[in-house]
């Protein structure tokens, strides 16, 4: 009787292979549906805000004329939109490291095992329970000249407390183009409104992390001789970068189009110095029917999220190939 050669590869029987080609069919037409969504909703508006924001369409009556890239030349030489961009970079930055690192030290604290940890948890993490409308109808009250913490501070004899989101003045300026670029003071009671929210969420990832790390390469660095900060530094940091990473990426993109936050709390501000992009394509586009200069400012918006968003993801594309 003839025997199969070991060097043949077996042959997958029909029935088998018809059994796969239907599944795979099955499945597709489960996600087709999502995927005619996903292609009509998402990336066809996408394509049609790009569309009109290369048109003339700036009055109440539709003109969808080609101007090329008029719009965009007359949002960067505008003086509201160029404030609108120094926000976003200031607010970032300050909003992304206040979160990573006040979540970072919550987060090291309640990893010392302290009593009422649970209690201490929820406190932390409550405030993402709250819609941004609701932190900046509370924080506008805060912060109010003539209200809130400013009454405290006129008690324990400051007669000349902050102005805090009503103030004007820029720190550190440097003039570009026709802004002060700088740190509007304005903003900064902003950024502890929107810290207050999020910190909490930074702080449940990285004390997630933390107690992903085995106990014996915090015990085998101990033996070593190290310290408890040689220890953070050298052993428990390293591994806590890819949580690192992702904070940035998620806190980023939220701080980039942040809209109800600023509306609810401040608006515009004098002289924009709280303005934002989102509220700037809200504006010109629904009350000024300007619908090719709110375009160009959504297409913009997209452009600098995708800025992190396609790092992030090439990232972690290349890490599940190398896995």
């Amino acid at each position: 009787m003839a025997q199969a050669s070991p060097f043949t590869t077996p042959q997958t029987h029909p029935k088998k292979r018809s059994g796969r080609n239907r599944e795979k069919w099955i499945a597709f037409l489960f996600l087709l549906p999502s995927i005619l969504a996903i292609a009509i909703f998402v990336y066809g508006f996408i394509g049609w805000t790009g569309y009109i924001s290369l048109s003339k369409w700036n009055t109440f009556v539709q003109d969808l004329t080609f101007s090329g890239l008029g719009n965009y030349r007359f949002l960067f030489n505008d003086f509201r939109f160029q404030s609108d961009l120094r926000n976003t970079i200031i607010f970032t930055v300050l909003f992304t490291l206040l979160c990573i690192g006040l979540g970072l030290f919550l987060a090291v604290l309640l990893d010392q095992k302290i009593k009422w940890e649970g209690l201490f948890r929820n406190i932390f993490i409550f405030p993402m329970a709250l819609s941004f409308i609701v932190t900046g109808v509370v924080w506008q009250w805060i912060f109010n000249p003539s209200t809130g913490i400013n009454l405290i501070l006129k008690k324990i004899g400051i007669t000349d407390p902050p102005l805090w989101y009503v103030q004007t003045r820029v720190v550190l300026p440097l003039h570009i183009g026709q802004i002060q670029f700088g740190v509007p003071m304005a903003l900064i009671a902003v950024v502890i409104a929107a810290v207050w929210q999020l910190s909490g969420f930074t702080m449940a990832m990285y004390l997630s992390g933390l107690r992903s790390i085995p106990d014996e390469l915090k015990e085998a660095a101990r033996v070593d001789g190290a310290t408890e900060w040689q220890t953070f530094r050298y052993i428990l940091l390293p591994q806590l970068k890819p949580i690192t990473f992702s904070a940035v990426v998620i806190l980023g993109h939220i701080s980039l189009k942040i809209f109800d936050l600023i509306y609810a709390m401040t608006g515009p501000g004098a002289a924009f110095v709280t303005d934002m992009p989102g509220l700037y394509m809200v504006e010109t586009t629904f009350k000024g029917s300007h619908y090719a200069q709110g375009a160009s400012i959504a297409i913009i918006m997209l452009l600098l999220v995708s800025l992190l968003i396609v790092p992030y993801l090439i990232f972690t594309f290349r890490k599940e190939e190398t896995a």
